[in-house]
Formats: C-alpha cells, structure tokens, sequence
C-alpha cells in the first residue's frame, strides 16, 4: 500500500528521442490524461537527462524535446492542470540522482533488464550514465515524493528499483522521508506490440515504419499501416481464451478497446465471428477518428516553439517549488553543510 503520511501525487515521464508512436499514446500519455482528471497532483516530464545516455544530436534533441511537449498537449495535458517541464530545467533531478547512486547497490543495477537489453554485446562500450540512470530514475520520482507512477510492464522493474532505493535511504538514515511509490499498471493496450510481430512491443526504433503507428502520422498512413498489419486466417473467436497463440489478433483487439475506452472483452463481444477483412476497417476508421486531430493539433503547436518553451519553463518553476525542498532535506537528512543555498 501507499504511504499515507504522504499527499497523493503522480509523476511520470517519457524519452524525448522522437516517433512517438501509438504504443507510447496508449500505454502512457492517454493514461496520463485520465490521472489528471482524477483530482491528484500530476507531474509529466520530458527525460532530456536519460536520453543524453546515448549520444544525441544537439538540434535533434531540442526539436524532439519540444515535439513530445506538443504531443503531450495536443494528447489532452493541460499545463495548467498538470505540471509539465523536461528534465533538464529541475537541477534537483540530478542532484538527487546522484544521492541515490551511493545509495544504489551494483548488484540491483546488475539485476536491471534494460540495460543488457539496450546493450547486448556492447556493454562494455556503453556510458556509465546508461548503466546507472535507474538511480536517476528513482530520483526523478522520489524528488517530488510521487506516490503513483503510470508505467508500461516494462518500467515496472524501475520502479520497484526506486521503492528499494527508498527503503534503503529511510534505513540507513534512520527516518522515513521517502514514500513507497506505487506502479499504476492498467488499461487495455498497457504494453501495444508491433503490427508486425505480435510477439515484439512496438517500438519507433523497429527498422520497419509498417511496424508501428507514429503519431504524426496521416490519416491515409494510419489506415494503410492498419491494412498490412499482420494477423491469421482465422476467425475472430466469442471469448479472449480463444486468442491464446494468436499474439497478432490478441494485440490489434487491444488496439481497439484502448482506443474506444472499452475492455477487450468488450469488443470480442461485438466482433466475433468476423474475418480481419471486415475488422481491419473498423479499427482503421477508430484509430484515423481518434489520432489525426492529434496530429493536426501537433503540427499547429509546433509552429510557436517560443510557446512550447514558455510552457516548459513555467512548468519547470513549478516543478523546482516542489524538488528543491525536498532535495534540501535530502541534503540535511544526509548530514551535508547548505547554508549557501
């Protein structure tokens, strides 16, 4: 459970490292929306620090920081519901990320998935910064004392990471400071695979654009991507035990309920019995209804980056008005002198 000495507050994040694709949509920013109608404190960040982590195109990575603040907005963020900043403006972030690092074990950073995921062969050839940024993760939860964290599946090891970080820190020191953050891990496409390998996640670095659905995408792009999506010969079946083996069906069922705010059940119900020739359009139809004013949107919010960056540095105040006291507590909890500060 929650600590309950602690004011309900969710944070999360995404890489600003460009393609946003419908997996990040559904299995991320369409859950941050929802919490931030829920009535609890929001904070969604651009995580400019973790895509430094491998080398990145200084222009590129201004232009994909903005395009996934556009994204965010045009998503259906309000900056003045939720705060909204990259990571960079908050210095706390790092700061706090360094803290944990000592606080961090080798051995939990050894046991983390991403990284030999990201680093296979290569890992001796990898930043250090890549290998240890779960520590800077934690930080960036930990330094608003966020209770609830929207994940995929795929992050929820991370988090499980930060709540060990911040057992450790409230054991060592004596104290009870940080809270036990919890995994929110829910919806229909938490995790939306590739459309053309059902067993894969969808992923913007896949080399195949058939592969996935990018949000800046054209209604006639996302149809068409739809059409060649991969599936079976058979039937869709009255009930979801009968798409076991069938990852392809399975995933584009998913699709369909997340984006019609149904359960997958939900839509067996309506679609059984129909061949993919007769479901495909359907989930054509839904997803151009649903993205292309996404998109459209984007585009009109890119064209004013000068706004896009007053909203992030209003939104990184805000943040800091948060971090820094908490970050200086740390500090004080830690017995370090910040009478300067």
């Amino acid at each position: 459970m929650t600590d309950t000495k602690f004011t309900p507050r969710v944070f999360s994040g995404i890489q600003p490292s460009g393609n946003l694709t419908l997996g990040n949509y559904l299995g991320a920013v369409k859950r941050f929306v929802e919490m931030q109608e829920s009535g609890i404190q929001t904070i969604y960040c651009m995580v400019d620090l973790h895509a430094v982590t491998v080398w990145q195109d200084p222009e590129t990575l201004r232009h994909n920081t903005r395009e996934l603040a556009a994204a965010y907005i045009a998503c259906g963020l309000d900056a003045e519901k939720s705060i909204l900043f990259n990571q960079s403006q908050v210095s706390a972030h790092a700061e706090l990320g360094w803290l944990f690092g000592c606080v961090a074990r080798l051995g939990w950073m050894n046991r983390m998935t991403q990284f030999k995921d990201k680093a296979g062969k290569n890992a001796e050839k990898m930043s250090l910064g890549l290998y240890g940024y779960p520590a800077l993760m934690a930080a960036d939860i930990l330094v608003y004392h966020a209770t609830h964290v929207p994940v995929g599946e795929d992050q929820k090891q991370h988090v499980e990471l930060t709540r060990d970080i911040a057992a450790k820190f409230n054991h060592d020191f004596k104290t009870d400071f940080f809270p036990q953050p919890e995994p929110v891990i829910d919806g229909a496409a938490t995790r939306v695979m590739s459309l053309r390998d059902g067993t894969k996640k969808m992923s913007k670095s896949d080399p195949s654009d058939l592969s996935r659905i990018n949000m800046t995408d054209n209604a006639d792009t996302v149809a068409k991507k739809i059409r060649k999506a991969k599936t079976d010969p058979e039937p869709l079946p009255d009930n979801l035990e009968d798409l076991a083996g069938r990852p392809e069906a399975r995933n584009l069922i998913n699709i369909y309920a997340a984006l019609n705010g149904q359960k997958p059940e939900e839509v067996i119900a309506e679609v059984s019995g129909q061949q993919f020739g007769q479901f495909k359009p359907l989930l054509a139809d839904l997803a151009v209804a649903k993205l292309s004013p996404i998109g459209d949107e984007m585009t009109r919010l890119m064209g004013d980056v000068a706004e896009i960056d007053r909203i992030l540095g209003a939104g990184a105040d805000r943040a800091a008005e948060i971090a820094e006291p908490i970050l200086a507590q740390t500090f004080d909890i830690m017995g370090m002198i910040r009478s300067r500060r």
